[in-house]
């Protein structure tokens, strides 16, 4: 005789084994349906990722709970999970029977039934419970649909209803179970490090060695006569108007300087502006250099005055 369950309530088993069976109608918009078990300790969570049977790990490591291929029967479409209760260690205290859908949410999916089967029964034989699976709020996509659970030496079934909006993932992480979604790690890899520049000193050293292999221009008169070596401080004299200027730098084919110019005398007199004592600038009257004694220059006795007076001018 099969029992009609309602949330909440609960019957014993009597048998060895059990084949759940999800059952609903399949429609155009409605999403598939994946049919689950989970193998719990009695601190309610399982004892490794592998207590969890559903369709990516369909048999568990001690054969005891297996998930089937589904199937299409008149009454729509089912997926199942079976468990052989008789044979479980000690160590599982209850198994968690659940739905999940991809694709969409439990408002979506019509006619939701879970039926419970006897594994050592006739192969076409009644259910021995029956419950219609209704979604709290519709927006769910994994239900925990009942549980069988130890009571003594027997085995019971509750069932329950209870939904997840965030999925098979949410539910089973809810009991322990390392779920990879495929997301990439919170933390960034770390940024590439960027190749050391090329120090200061070393982008410099082609532009030193070019300016010390020019030759320094010697500075000239305006006349052309080469002149002393400024001090640090001189501002060199211009050359007179009209004249070829001094040239800056050696030719292409000049050989570099073997030695360093040397450093100007110290007692040498600053140049500023003015061509130096004894190399005049053209067009300009020369000094006359006074007697050692200091009195005045004597008279020239060749020198005489033109005649001048009216006698010499012309008459009108």
């Amino acid at each position: 005789m099969t029992q009609r369950m309602v949330k909440g309530s609960n019957i014993t088993l009597d048998a060895v084994g059990v084949r759940a069976v999800l059952r609903w109608s399949p429609g155009p918009t409605a999403p598939d349906v994946d049919a689950s078990a989970l193998l719990l300790g009695a601190d309610g969570r399982v004892r490794s990722d592998a207590d969890f049977v559903f369709y990516n790990a369909p048999r568990h490591p001690s054969g005891l709970a297996r998930h089937l291929p589904k199937k299409r029967v008149p009454e729509g479409l089912t997926d199942t999970v079976e468990v052989d209760l008789a044979a479980l260690d000690a160590g599982v205290d209850r198994v968690v029977l659940a739905a999940s859908c991809d694709g969409g949410a439990f408002h979506l999916v019509q006619d939701l039934v879970l039926a419970l089967y006897d594994t050592a029964g006739p192969q076409h034989a009644a259910p021995m419970a029956t419950f219609d699976v209704v979604p709290d709020t519709g927006r769910e996509t994994a239900l925990i649909c009942g549980e069988l659970y130890r009571r003594g030496a027997d085995w019971k079934f509750r069932a329950l209803g209870q939904g997840y909006v965030s999925g098979l993932v949410g539910l089973a992480t809810e009991f322990g179970i390392a779920v990879d979604d495929g997301e990439p790690d919170s933390d960034p890899a770390p940024a590439p490090t960027s190749a050391p520049s090329a120090p200061a000193h070393a982008a410099s050293a082609p532009a030193t060695a070019a300016t010390a292999a020019s030759p320094e221009a010697q500075p000239t008169s305006a006349y052309g006569y080469p002149l002393q070596a400024p001090y640090p401080a001189h501002v060199p004299a211009q050359p007179a108007y009209g004249y070829p200027q001094p040239v800056a730098g050696a030719g292409a084919g000049a050989a570099a300087p073997t030695a360093p110019v040397p450093p100007p005398p110290p007692t040498a007199p600053p140049v500023l502006q003015q061509p130096q004592e004894g190399y005049p600038a053209y067009g300009y009257p020369q000094p006359v250099a006074a007697p050692a004694n200091g009195a005045p220059p004597a008279p020239d006795g060749t020198f005489t005055l033109p005649l001048q007076g009216p006698q010499f001018q012309n008459p009108r």
